[in-house]
């Protein structure tokens, strides 16, 4: 499946918005999609910070960025489903 380009991705959230303050989403399909681009914008952080920490030569800054990256992805995650895990450490 080919990923949406910028304007049918825009498209796609205004509409979702609009079915959800309509209250018009009986199978969840609007909810989903907002949770999942959501969430994708704070895994797009953490692969980011990734590829930093392995581009860098695996310093200790770049490391600790990772951590928090992936920590707060967790947290939003958590958040949104109600739910907890354990946090990464930075060792």
């Amino acid at each position: 499946m080919s990923k949406p380009s910028h304007q049918e991705l825009e498209h796609a959230l205004e509409m979702a918005k609009s079915m959800r303050e309509r209250d018009e989403d009986p199978h969840f399909i609007a909810k989903s999609l907002l949770n999942c681009h959501y969430q994708s914008t704070y895994l797009e952080q953490v692969l980011h910070a990734a590829e930093h920490y392995l581009n860098s030569g695996l310093g200790e800054r770049e490391h600790t960025r990772l951590v928090q990256a992936i920590n707060k992805a967790r947290s939003v995650d958590e958040y949104s489903a109600k739910s907890s895990h354990d946090e990464l450490g930075l060792s």
